[in-house]
């Protein structure tokens, strides 16, 4: 029963541990401050700039690496105002109705100052083929991204969507 309360407390812990180093590189401070936060940022899941992935399907059927670039934001404790996401998905099954997937669920802020989620989602269905993909979410509080392998469809099933572990591209904290 406790270990619920004590993984979100150290899920917390360290989030605000990835933050101090990365305020410190947007601040303008040394190289090794800047290295600092890469080396804490890597460790933790997230990432304020740079790359990602690679991340395989479960058996390893498909692929997905990339980049996320962060604003510059003066304010940490706000929602980050511009976050770009570029990147490929492969599809490393041979069977040609299996796809690869690349899964993102956005988090941000509308208007009102209300926390939405935003999916979105990319595939490949031939072996070895390179999907590319480029979007970008406003008021950001978090990016997490899950990569599937699963018959050809128009989406990604429940299964993709909600079973298994999201990976953190990129979080923010209040």
């Amino acid at each position: 029963m406790t270990t619920r309360p004590l993984a979100g407390i150290a899920f917390a812990a360290a989030g605000i541990l990835a933050l101090a180093p990365m305020t410190a590189a947007s601040a303008g401070a040394s190289t090794t401050a800047t290295s600092a936060a890469t080396a804490t940022a890597t460790t933790t899941g997230t990432t304020a700039n740079g790359k990602w992935g690679p991340y395989y399907a479960r058996g390893t059927k498909a692929k997905a690496n990339g980049k996320l670039t962060a604003a510059p934001k003066a304010d940490p404790s706000l929602p980050n105002p511009l976050v770009k996401v570029t990147g490929s998905v492969v599809s490393l099954s041979r069977t040609p109705s299996t796809c690869g997937w690349a899964v993102f669920r956005i988090s941000y802020f509308d208007s009102a100052g209300r926390p939405r989620l935003a999916y979105r989602n990319y595939r490949t269905c031939s072996y070895g083929k390179t999907k590319k993909f480029a979007f970008s979410a406003k008021k950001v509080g978090e990016v997490e991204v899950k990569v599937c392998s699963e018959r050809k469809a128009a989406k990604p099933s429940p299964d993709c969507r909600y079973a298994g572990t999201w990976k953190s591209l990129y979080v923010y904290y209040r």
